[in-house]
């Protein structure tokens, strides 16, 4: 089974729109999603065409594929981007099968790799719902150090919850 992560095409944002608005109000709880905050899907896809339209360094958003043997399989995403220094990361897996499988720590290495190089950060940061215990030991398996935990409306999507902040700080040299 190959692994590949790689930018996202405008013409496949639908694989996150269709995640969020395909998901049972369980799932969205456990991400500490809003379902009332979701934009509609035709809204959703002209922000991303606006944002994709953008120079890399005035990016709202860069969104990456994950594929296992070249299907999709989940994303990741990054968000509150300072270029050159920081950005807030999102990971899901969109199949349920392939969850707790190990494919999200080789993914999230990628995607890391990726965030690093094309948006040259120094710090990603990411906080997950701290009661949503597999993206917060994909996080730690792939290298991200814990910070703390808080409650915080982590993005535009959620509500108010606790979660765990964890950082991936560019090796030193």
């Amino acid at each position: 089974m190959i692994v590949n992560v790689r930018e996202m095409l405008l013409e496949e944002v639908g694989v996150v729109i269709d995640y969020f608005h395909e998901s049972g109000a369980e799932h969205l709880e456990l991400l500490g999603v809003d379902p009332t905050r979701l934009p509609g899907r035709v809204q959703w896809r002209q922000l991303y065409e606006t944002d994709f339209a953008q120079p890399i360094e005035r990016r709202r958003s860069l969104l990456l594929l994950w594929e296992l043997d070249a299907r999709p399989i989940g994303f990741s995403s990054v968000d509150k981007i300072v270029y050159g220094k920081e950005a807030y990361m999102h990971l899901h897996i969109v199949e349920p099968g392939q969850r707790q499988s190990g494919f999200g720590v080789a993914c999230v290495r990628k995607s890391v790799e990726i965030y690093f190089d094309r948006l040259r950060l120094e710090r990603l940061y990411c906080e997950p719902n701290a009661f949503n215990v597999a993206p917060n030991r994909t996080l730690q398996k792939a290298g991200f150090q814990y910070v703390k935990t808080h409650r915080t409306v982590p993005g535009p999507l959620n509500f108010h919850q606790p979660v765990t902040r964890w950082v991936y700080a560019r090796p030193a040299g």
